[in-house]
């Protein structure tokens, strides 16, 4: 790709523009773009308007409306989620982006379920499923006289059709699955990534249920029930099961989990089904073959005035959202969906879901510091007002064009309310792409950075500093080029002592936040949203399982309909503080060598099998009597790409040991690199790439085991590199995010 900054006149960053033209912008049959961003928003605006005609509306009413659409897009007011800023107004047309799928107790269930799947992943949308009805493990199959494999062993076979379809170069492919504690296969599920070599296409959830819960609460054992027969089969000990939970979730991120009889209590239709799963991040309950299309609202534009007059705009907020409920019920009619019954589904409950970004940006310009219970006030003052003035919005166009067809029987409809056009009308999802176009921070997240490094194509690496810092650090003069460069080292702004104590306060990080902190903002959303909350909670790596249990006890106490958790370095085996060994010190003191020495006759060394995402590497390393002497790197199958650069690997690596250079040096090169391909070594080592398995072999054969040199870190959350363009993952809102190109797995 040429050119990745195309021409406008909107006020945009840097990186908004490389994202929106990696992603976002018509491009040419040969990959050129053929679309500035103003093309873009006055494409979508004018799309999306013109479904008031179909309710009388005139020409030029339409174009007014196209107008105001236009004007809360360019001003990064609000954003539509990524599907209908890439497909509105162009013939693809499919414009949601979150979706939950059945799965019935029958093959014919399973499959046609695979097949729909494939084609929402082709569409670009995100799929949810709940696996409680398939009958357990060795349970009885009359028609074949056989027993059955159980939901994990079909689990398999959604997630290999998932990684088929992103083998032929679509987007991404996204799912959640969730089973409910009670089914007898609970265990199984809770422990499927356990080794990390499987489901990488999931994210798993448990679904928990009261009973459960209070089971853990009294230290009791639960029922186990089978779906089939709706009969009890056993029983566990809650406390155990919440453990294990809690244990997996500590070592990898999976299991969340979600609460589901929390989410069917506010579940608006009850008789047109119940809600058993979620979007793939877990903000969106949605019954079986619906979908849903989300926007969000730039909370930083909502703000006026600066310092100590700074305060909420709630004229300009209450506008936005009026608008923004008009766009997104829009959005409903002029969506072409992938399938009929989920047209049909979405069309009887039309449910939307309104949100929020940029609230740590709003809590800085308002001198509010996010781990505070100032921060939490706000965040359910806002949330508040943005739920009361969507359903005041949802009623008046109810009036207009009549309430959503499942309104009667609904439980609105039970208490007298007036009629809604929406089921649903707020949702907190994780909005990493579409915040970075609209130059805020992601969804209701603490600052991902304060100072960053962004990747440039043929560039040398840029620091990018967030904005309202860089202007308080000029006005109050302590800014320099020596301070940033040191601030995006160590990524938070803890332990800086020239920034004023107040600055370091309001500027706060992921990991400056404590989880109790990131559960009480989760909750305090929670309290008044429809639908439910995206959010990840951070923890240090050093962080114990016990602390994981105790989020998870505080996620349900305060009215969380879900968790999703992190550990830092729990995915890619991060070191944070260890020492060098007494060898490594005294390797590094080594002189280098010009001249490589010569090999002996006779060397002696083992050989190590790494997993790859490329397969499996075998590693040798030959020692002689000075150490190491010559590496070999054979893949599994000789040929090919990954083969030649192992080797290449291994000549680089063999010259750097005959000259003298330390393994340490060597390793510290080839660990950590990364690539888009991933996988899981033994004992559930995060391998990023082929040069990575070959530094950590080098690693695992001349360092004592368990003891690992340590890794530069930057405060920041990084799960290996961006598919698409090579920069680095981060998570936010339970999603997997990359600032450099705005690529994502679940926006």
């Amino acid at each position: 790709m040429e050119s990745t900054s195309p021409e406008t006149d909107l006020p945009l960053s840097d990186n908004a523009l490389t994202v929106l033209a990696r992603r976002y912008l018509r491009k040419d049959t040969e990959g050129n773009v053929v679309e500035r961003p103003e093309d873009m928003f006055r494409r979508v605006a004018e799309n999306i308007a013109s479904a008031d005609a179909g309710y009388g509306a005139s020409e030029s009413e339409v174009n007014g409306l196209a107008d105001e659409f236009y004007g809360m897009m360019t001003r990064q007011e609000f954003m539509p989620n990524s599907p209908t800023l890439m497909n509105a107004g162009r013939e693809f047309q499919q414009l949601s982006a979150c979706f939950v799928l059945p799965v019935e107790d029958s093959m014919e269930s399973i499959f046609q379920a695979v097949k729909d799947t494939a084609m929402i992943h082709k569409s670009g949308g995100g799929t949810g499923f709940a696996f409680s009805r398939l009958r357990p493990a060795d349970d009885i199959v009359s028609s074949t006289r056989g027993v059955s494999s159980g939901p994990v062993s079909f689990m398999k076979v959604f997630d290999a059709a998932t990684e088929a379809i992103k083998q032929g170069g679509v987007r991404r492919g996204a799912n959640m699955a969730v089973l409910r504690v009670d089914h007898p296969d609970i265990m199984d599920f809770i422990e499927a990534k356990a080794e990390h070599t499987q489901l990488t296409n999931f994210n798993l959830s448990v679904g928990a249920t009261e009973e459960f819960m209070r089971a853990v609460q009294r230290g009791e054992q639960f029922d186990l029930v089978n779906p089939r027969t709706g009969e009890a089969v056993g029983s566990l000990d809650a406390r155990e099961v919440f453990h294990r939970m809690a244990e997996l979730a500590w070592a990898g991120g999976d299991p969340g989990v979600v609460f589901l009889d929390r989410m069917n209590a506010t579940n608006p239709t009850p008789h047109a089904g119940e809600i058993e799963a979620t979007n793939p991040c877990g903000e969106q309950p949605l019954l079986p073959h619906e979908s849903c299309n989300l926007g969000s609202i730039n909370l930083a534009k909502m703000v006026t005035n600066a310092g100590e007059a700074a305060q909420i705009d709630w004229d300009r907020l209450r506008q936005t959202v009026h608008r923004a409920v008009h766009f997104l019920d829009n959005v409903i009619d002029m969506n072409r969906l992938p399938l009929d019954d989920i047209a049909h589904m979405t069309r009887l409950n039309r449910k939307i879901g309104l949100g929020v970004m940029g609230f740590a940006d709003m809590l800085i310009l308002l001198g509010v510091a996010y781990n505070s219970q100032q921060a939490v006030r706000t965040a359910e003052q806002v949330m508040e007002f943005v739920t009361e003035e969507a359903r005041e919005a949802s009623r008046r166009l109810a009036e207009q064009r009549g309430a959503f067809p499942n309104w009667e029987g609904s439980t609105y409809q039970q208490a007298g309310l007036p009629p809604m056009r929406n089921a649903t009308v707020t949702t907190i999802a994780p909005t990493g792409t579409i915040s970075i176009i609209a130059g805020c921070s992601s969804g209701i997240e603490p600052l991902f950075a304060v100072v960053f490094t962004r990747h440039v194509l043929d560039q040398d690496e840029l620091l990018e500093v967030h904005p309202i810092f860089e202007r308080m650090a000029r006005e109050r003069g302590f800014y320099s080029p020596e301070l940033i460069k040191e601030v995006a080292a160590k990524g938070s702004l803890h332990e800086i002592e020239e920034i004023p104590a107040d600055v370091r306060e309001l500027f706060v990080t992921a990991h400056d936040v404590t989880p109790e902190w990131h559960i009480r903002l989760q909750a305090a959303f929670q309290e008044y949203t429809d639908n439910a909350v995206s959010k990840t909670v951070n923890f240090p790596n050093e962080a114990t399982v016990d602390d994981v249990e105790h989020v998870y006890r505080l996620a349900y106490e305060l009215g969380c309909k879900g968790v999703t958790i992190y550990r830092d370095g729990s995915r890619d085996e991060q070191v944070l503080t260890t020492g060098k060994t007494e060898r490594a010190r005294e390797e590094e003191q080594q002189p280098v060598a010009v001249t490589p020495r010569p090999r002996p006759a006779v060397v002696s060394g083992s050989t190590r099998a790494m997993r790859t995402g490329c397969g499996k590497l075998y590693v040798t390393i030959n020692e002689d009597e000075e150490g190491p002497f010559e590496l070999f790197a054979t893949m599994g199958k000789a040929g090919g790409c990954a083969a030649s650069q192992a080797e290449a690997i291994a000549r680089l690596v063999s010259l750097a040991f005959r000259c003298g250079i330390p393994a340490t040096e060597v390793i510290r090169q080839l660990k950590g690199i990364s690539c888009h391909m991933p996988a899981w070594g033994e004992g559930g080592q995060r391998i990023l790439s082929c040069a990575d398995a070959v530094g950590k072999a080098i690693e695992q054969h001349v360092l004592p085991k368990g003891d690992q040199l340590a890794m530069d870190f930057t405060g920041t959350t990084h799960l290996g590199a961006c598919p698409e363009c090579g920069g680095t993952l981060v998570q936010e809102g339970g999603c997997n995010v990359c600032r450099d190109c705005g690529y994502s797995q679940c926006d």
